[in-house]
């Protein structure tokens, strides 16, 4: 008896959680240093949230796959097709690629803090630090601040963790609201042939709140692996060697380049289909989302007579040049969303 067995990362596979994350580390920072924070305007919090975001006129097709296709430079639309939708205006992500464990939002939250207001430094690599050179160099800078600030991971992790469930426990929906599934998740979950496993750095409450409150999905507690379960290539091995999995085949969809990269180290797990996420986006100028949108066919329309090019982007939490890389590395797959839900359906 055969089948499929998925293991699916959370954050940047399933779910965008990048608004929620950077305001909760925003509220964490300002309790877990709270002197620093001390007389720091409202317009400095927002940069340091925008900073943590890309600024770009972006708008991602949600588009259903079983009424709509994509082509360069054409689009053809089924008129059943209305799932397109756009989301806040010239929003995506810009460091949340370099997070891999949710507290690390806070020591960003600092850095970022300490680049702009000098008197309050006490890093030794904040002074001429760019968002760029943090992505390029986050694992080298992360032990050395983590160091001369003197914090534990298991220290941030709490008061992170905190905040959430404060946040949740005295608005829900607000919490709630500040997250999305990417288009097609939901359905794909909650219809999915294959045995389903979450296999995520993110805790496991928060993970179980969201599927159910926002995807309206269950998912046993028992097929949740969360942050404090152990490395994810040990869960890996762990629900490989399950006798009930032992003639399903393998798969492990994951958004971070360094943990496929860990997995293919372990001979162990050579029996596992590895999967980078990939997407489509449609970048158009500001004019050009300042349209009024009356008609989705008239909007499909315009935009296939206005010969703009489809070009590969962001689903999930990596960048560029880590998805360029993933090309040259056979054990990894490039996943487009819109195959990603059909394969587990």
């Amino acid at each position: 008896m055969g089948g499929d067995l998925y293991a699916l990362d959370f954050d940047g596979v399933l779910c965008d959680s990048c608004g929620e994350s950077s305001i909760s580390a925003l509220k964490a920072a300002k309790i877990r240093w709270p002197a620093l924070f001390e007389g720091v305007s409202s317009e400095l919090d927002e940069w340091i949230i925008d900073q943590m975001r890309i600024v770009s006129f972006l708008v991602f097709l949600q588009i259903n796959v079983l009424f709509c296709r994509l082509k360069f430079r054409s689009i053809s639309v089924n008129p059943f097709c209305y799932l397109v939708s756009m989301t806040s205006p010239g929003r995506a992500l810009w460091l949340r690629p370099v997070v891999e464990t949710g507290y690390e939002n806070l020591l960003l939250v600092r850095l970022l803090l300490e680049i702009q207001e000098p008197f309050v430094r006490k890093s030794s690599v904040a002074e001429g630090l760019t968002v760029e050179a943090i992505l390029e160099k986050w694992s080298e800078l992360k032990p050395v601040i983590m160091k001369e600030w003197d914090e534990e991971s298991s220290d941030l992790i709490t008061v992170f963790g905190s905040v959430r469930d404060e946040w949740m426990d005295k608005d829900l929906s607000g919490w709630i609201d500040a997250n999305r599934f990417y288009p097609g998740i939901a359905d794909a979950l909650r219809f999915a042939s294959s045995a389903v496993y979450i296999v995520t750095t993110k805790q496991s409450r928060f993970a179980d709140a969201l599927l159910r409150k926002l995807a309206g999905v269950t998912i046993p507690a028992e097929r949740i692996y969360g942050l404090g379960t152990g490395p994810k290539v040990e869960v890996l091995k762990k629900l490989q060697a399950m006798p009930e999995h032992q003639n399903l085949k393998l798969h492990f969809v994951e958004d971070r380049l360094t943990t496929l990269k860990n997995v293919i180290k372990e001979t162990a797990l050579d029996g596992w289909n590895l999967y980078l996420g990939n997407i489509l986006y449609l970048p158009l100028p500001s004019h050009f989302l300042a349209t009024a949108i009356d008609d989705l066919q008239a909007f499909f329309t315009k935009l296939s007579t206005k010969f703009i090019n489809l070009q590969t982007g962001r689903w999930g939490y990596n960048t560029e040049k880590e998805r360029e890389e993933a090309k040259s590395i056979s054990r990894i797959q490039l996943l487009d969303l819109s195959d990603f839900s059909s394969k587990l359906k």
